[in-house]
């Protein structure tokens, strides 16, 4: 079999579009949007959200696409392509790492929300605390979302992930639309909705703008070179320009759905829409066995909960598939086992740290014990870390005037909008970037 048959392309636009949206769309969007929405203010969160995905997510998201495309490999080979033995490289390299520690932790959430389908089905009223504490679940939960990840990147681009995409992506939506339908209806669900779509800009401070400075980027799965690997299988007459822009779209519809749904829900039961991480697993349960037919309305959000997750993880589990399959030539069927057995030795103590082994379960430092701490260092630092210096690299070292003429490639509009793109990447989102991180480590 042949490099480039190994390595595939999009069949289509539509392919790209919702496999990249998959791959944004996730936990982030489901689980966290919607609780930091509730701790930040409501609607006035949001719309400075909105304008946070607008000018800084979506530039960054066109740079790491331009450069996938541009040199048709993962992050280590395409920085490598560029500047070859330089110290660069190894910021593809922690692109690919920070993947894999977050693919670990990942898919036991993504295991956990898997098991909760059930938990809401059989009326368990299981603590989650003690849920997550249960070993044999917990693992047996972990086991099966990986293989459902491998069993979708095994299939290759178009035949596993393109195809996959195609089903899932149009499933969560219809689900999203179903439970946005119910819940609207429910007696008093209008305050939930004034709540969310209602700003009060008074509301709007430094804290607030931070809060969703780092959900916008964070949503969009930059800075770990996903969206290298996914653009490095786009056709050089694709536009990417609007491809990109759906991307984002798609991705900041899912989270607004998401809102939709558990802020009218949370009113309508007169429940604190600032519960916090807490929200999906402790509070939204109580709530739905409080409707009519709540135990089924559970399952459904659960079971769209648990699509949003895959669809992550299986871009997550490709980038360190195309690493082995383009710098080591490995077979892409070995290369998908190779890193999905890593992943599980890598995640088992994420999986065992919530009550399953005590000396894992205690905090290690500021209070997060094992699963929370490789999120804070990896789901967080890394991940801002990465797309800093990924962002410096295409504005400064590969430049913006290269990375803008790969953008030109099947682009017909304004020259004015190549330029704009130019300035955001090397001048306003690095600057962005920087201060999320700054703001990760409390320094603001």
């Amino acid at each position: 079999m042949s490099q480039t048959s190994e390595r595939g392309q999009w069949s289509s636009k539509i392919g790209f579009i919702l496999a990249a949206a998959g791959s944004a769309i996730g936990l982030g969007n489901v689980w966290r949007f919607p609780y930091v929405t509730g701790q930040n203010g409501g609607a006035a969160f949001v719309f400075v959200y909105l304008a946070c995905v607008l000018i800084i997510g979506l530039p960054y998201l066109y740079a790491e696409l331009a450069l996938g495309r541009y040199a048709q490999k993962n992050p280590v080979g395409a920085i490598a392509s560029i500047r070859p033995g330089s110290a660069w490289v190894w910021v593809g390299g922690l692109g690919v790492i920070t993947g894999l520690f977050i693919l670990s932790f990942y898919a036991v959430i993504a295991g956990w929300t898997f098991g909760y389908i059930f938990k809401m089905l059989m009326h368990s009223h299981m603590e989650f605390t003690s849920f997550v504490a249960n070993t044999p679940i917990v693992i047996f939960l972990f086991v099966l979302f990986i293989l459902f990840t491998v069993l979708v990147v095994y299939g290759g681009v178009q035949e596993g992930i393109e195809k996959w995409s195609k089903i899932l992506m149009p499933v969560l939506f219809l689900l999203l639309l179903a439970l946005i339908v119910y819940v609207n209806f429910l007696p008093g669900s209008g305050k939930g909705l004034a709540f969310y779509l209602k700003p009060d800009f008074s509301k709007i401070t430094g804290k607030v703008v931070l809060a969703a400075l780092g959900q916008a980027f964070f949503s969009l799965s930059l800075g770990m070179g996903l969206m290298i690997t996914y653009g490095s299988y786009i056709s050089k007459q694709d536009n990417l320009f609007s491809s990109g822009l759906w991307v984002a779209i798609a991705d900041t519809l899912i989270a607004i759905m998401a809102g939709l749904i558990i802020f009218p829900a949370l009113f309508a039961m007169n429940q604190n829409p600032a519960a916090g991480p807490g929200l999906v697993f402790q509070v939204l349960p109580a709530v739905f066995e409080k409707m009519p037919g709540g135990i089924y309305i559970g399952a459904v959000f659960f079971l769209l909960l648990s699509i949003a997750a895959l669809t992550s993880t299986i871009s997550l589990l490709e980038v360190p598939t195309a690493y082995l399959v383009d710098e080591k030539r490995v077979a892409r069927k070995i290369a998908v086992w190779v890193v999905a057995i890593f992943t599980f030795l890598l995640g088992l103590p994420s999986a065992l740290s919530q009550g399953a082994v005590g000396w894992l379960s205690r905090p290690i430092v500021g209070g997060m014990e094992f699963l929370s701490l490789i999120d804070f260092l990896f789901g967080n630092i890394s991940l801002a870390f990465g797309a800093f210096l990924l962002s410096i690299f295409v504005g400064w070292v590969w430049g913006a005037k290269h990375a803008a003429a790969e953008l030109a490639l099947g682009y017909h509009g304004s020259p004015a909008l190549l330029k704009l793109w130019s300035f955001l990447i090397r001048f306003l989102v690095p600057v962005f970037i920087f201060v999320i991180l700054l703001n990760l480590f409390k320094i603001f």
